[in-house]
């Protein structure tokens, strides 16, 4: 299980490298600075920050660093080495290495990536809790009643409510819910920065329009798994030797339907928690979501790329835990793994 568990985890490391590459490419492509403001800083002042931050440097590779190096005499490959990946991305990624995802632009430096992640994540955190708890409370009791009651009044709202749940975007329901609230009854749910502190009644309608689409992701997938279950020869047999209806779905239908829906909750929770961003600006949530955005608009380049890459740990250590969990259920993955 130790060997089973290393492998997957050292997966994680060539997927963020992928996404870190992937993410500084399409960020460099885009045109603009961190420096371009309405009023444009001075050109001194702009080489300085340049220099400052590592900007004045290629972004790839650096053959002129090399040519220099060795220009001058330096015959030591590691030197040599150094001298060429003396990029942006290669020394951003040696940061990272370190733990370091850099200073944000935005605020000159005053204020590091590390430190905007612990401020505004516990947000985004707290809202995909609620959406995962709404999406599993509902959604698998949803999928099961209409599996067990199948082609009757429950299953048939089962699969209406999944059906509409999954066609509708959580933005345009979010929306749709603010407005009928707010024109409605008067009550707006935009709380204040000061609300979304703790634990308040702030998260629970964002986190429900969040997760209105995996609850019904969920019932859908819990609903056919534990048809194609129930249709088993163990399951018949389990009736044949007269064990009770309740111990048959707990411990032969449920327990087998439910491997596949585990598979997605790992993904899904990243997913709730990393995809809140359009949730967060419908209700003007402080979250890492909405200062997401306000980075890409501001060309925060660090804060960009240490923002994806947080997202890409997040979601990469979530398939390892679904991966752990699928072994755990099924010892043959594990088994067959080797």
């Amino acid at each position: 299980m130790i060997e089973y568990l290393i492998r997957r985890i050292l997966w994680v490391i060539p997927v963020i490298i992928a996404v870190a590459a992937v993410t500084f490419f399409l960020m460099y492509r885009a045109p603009g600075g961190p420096w371009d403001r309405e009023k444009p800083l001075p050109t001194a002042v702009q080489k300085t920050l340049d220099v400052q931050f590592g900007l004045n440097k290629p972004l790839w590779i650096n053959p002129k660093e090399f040519n220099e190096r060795w220009a001058n005499g330096e015959r030591n490959p590691l030197l040599l080495a150094q001298g060429y990946f003396d990029s942006r991305f290669f020394t951003y990624m040696g940061g990272v290495a370190k733990g370091d995802l850099g200073p944000s632009y935005a605020s000159k430096g005053s204020e590091s990536v590390q430190e905007v992640i612990r401020e505004k994540f516990p947000v985004s955190l707290k809202i995909g809790l609620v959406a995962l708890l709404f999406a599993v409370l509902v959604g698998i009791p949803l999928g099961a009643a209409g599996a067990l009651r199948q082609n009757t009044p429950v299953d048939y709202v089962s699969r209406v409510v999944s059906t509409i749940g999954a066609a509708v975007p959580s933005f345009v329901s979010g929306l749709l819910i603010l407005i009928f609230l707010t024109r409605q009854f008067g009550y707006s749910p935009i709380r204040e920065p000061e609300e979304w502190d703790g634990w308040g009644k702030a998260f629970i309608l964002p986190g429900i329009i969040l997760g209105l689409s995996t609850m019904a992701y969920l019932a859908r997938l819990t609903r056919v798994n534990m048809l194609e279950t129930k249709r088993q020869d163990y399951v018949r047999t389990a009736r044949a030797k007269g064990v009770s209806e309740t111990a048959v779905v707990s411990r032969h239908i449920m327990r087998n339907a439910l491997i596949p829906v585990i598979t997605i909750l790992g993904p899904a929770a990243a997913d709730l928690v990393t995809g809140s961003i359009i949730i967060e600006s419908i209700f003007n949530a402080p979250g890492l979501g909405e200062e997401f955005v306000q980075s890409i608009g501001k060309r925060d380049y660090s804060m960009i790329m240490g923002t994806a890459i947080f997202y890409a740990v997040l979601i990469a250590l979530a398939n390892v835990f679904v991966d752990i969990s699928y072994g755990v259920l099924d010892p043959r993955i594990r088994r067959g793994s080797h």
